[in-house]
């Protein structure tokens, strides 16, 4: 290895820890607990400025390898914004079909909606962004309420859109067909099991299974899956809300990850976004595939690794994935990294084909 190199090897792995230091999730459950920081948060909707800079290789260290797992890197993005506001991506979901509205939360009770603006299939820019208050069934910004404000999960079923708060362990629905953005939650009746979940290591992903996919059993279900929630064994537990069969389940936890999200693919598997944090190797992501139908009552659930990536990757703490189908038939998952708000960490918007 050069001189050259070496040092490069050495700032590059440098940075990683302190960027890994601001990612320790361990470190955070156990810091005091703190309201939402208000220069974080809006108080009414707003457009804003927010700049994208492409990352044009997955793997710097390799710039002609494109494939990563069963995915295939298409582009990438680093997202950042004058509006302080603007960062703390937990939740995203497209709003279209072709993979360009979207609709995102921060941990901090905000929401971001804009569009992908893609050149050649790559995506270049947003375009249109606003931010809003995640509003209360008053009508209020729930981050007035003590610990409302961790909004760190994401669903969609239709014009309904549910909510995953972590620290209270407590599900919101809002009906976007009443305002978008401006639409008030209502809590989500849920199983007494949910709200005993651990304190900063509750619900972390939702999804909903579309009542038109006939032959899901279940069809018309919240799946809810905790990011640190263990049960008896060490595995990971998920709940069934609603639908025809709900109750509780397990997703075999290994190589110590914790989930962070997760997306059903029209073909019926569900995949699973997981991250590790460790002080040798720093932040560690995956994406598991589940088939859907695995997924039951008292089930304990496991599946295929598709992805693996780490910091010599273009990788931060990955909070959000969601799938859409192109016109060519590609299935492309995105992904969205949380910077928590740190000078230490970024913003960035992933896109992968889905290959195998």
């Amino acid at each position: 290895m050069s001189t050259h190199q070496s040092r490069r090897f050495f700032l590059g792995h440098a940075a990683a820890g302190f960027s890994t230091l601001a990612l320790s999730r361990s470190a955070l459950a156990q810091a005091a607990p703190k309201p939402a920081q208000a220069e974080h948060t809006v108080t009414a909707p707003v457009g804003i400025e927010v700049n994208a800079r492409p990352i044009p290789n997955f793997e710097p260290r390799d710039r002609a390898r494109v494939r990563f797992g069963a995915l295939q890197y298409r582009s990438g993005l680093v997202l950042t914004s004058p509006h302080r506001g603007f960062g703390g991506l937990s939740g995203f979901r497209f709003l279209d079909d072709k993979g360009e509205r979207f609709l995102a939360l921060s941990d901090q009770g905000t929401w971001f909606t804009g569009a992908i603006r893609y050149v050649n299939g790559k995506m270049v820019g947003l375009d249109d962004v606003a931010a809003a208050p995640i509003l209360n069934s008053e009508g209020r910004p729930i981050t007035e309420k003590r610990l409302w404000y961790d909004t760190e999960s994401l669903a969609r079923d239709g014009s309904a859109v549910y909510v995953g708060l972590e620290r209270v362990n407590q599900i919101m629905r809002f009906d976007f067909a009443r305002g978008g953005t401006s639409a008030r939650g209502e809590v989500v009746p849920t199983p007494s099991a949910i709200r005993k979940l651990p304190y900063n290591k509750g619900l972390e992903a939702l999804v909903f299974v579309p009542r038109d996919m006939k032959s899901q059993p279940l069809a018309g279900t919240l799946i809810a899956l905790s990011e640190g929630g263990f049960d008896a064994d060490g595995n990971l537990i998920g709940f069934l809300v609603g639908g025809a069969s709900p109750g509780q389940f397990s997703v075999k936890r290994t190589d110590k990850q914790f989930i962070s999200d997760a997306v059903l693919l029209p073909s019926g598997e569900l995949l699973i976004l997981e991250r590790k944090f460790s002080w040798f190797t720093g932040i560690n992501i995956r994406i598991r595939s589940i088939p859907l139908k695995s997924i039951a009552p008292g089930a304990l659930v496991d599946g295929p690794v598709l992805f693996e990536a780490d910091l010599g990757h273009e990788v931060d703490n990955m909070e959000g994935i969601d799938a859409h189908v192109t016109a060519e038939g590609e299935t492309v998952l995105t992904m969205v990294s949380d910077d928590n708000f740190s000078m230490l960490q970024r913003t960035l918007l992933l896109q992968f084909t889905l290959v195998d």
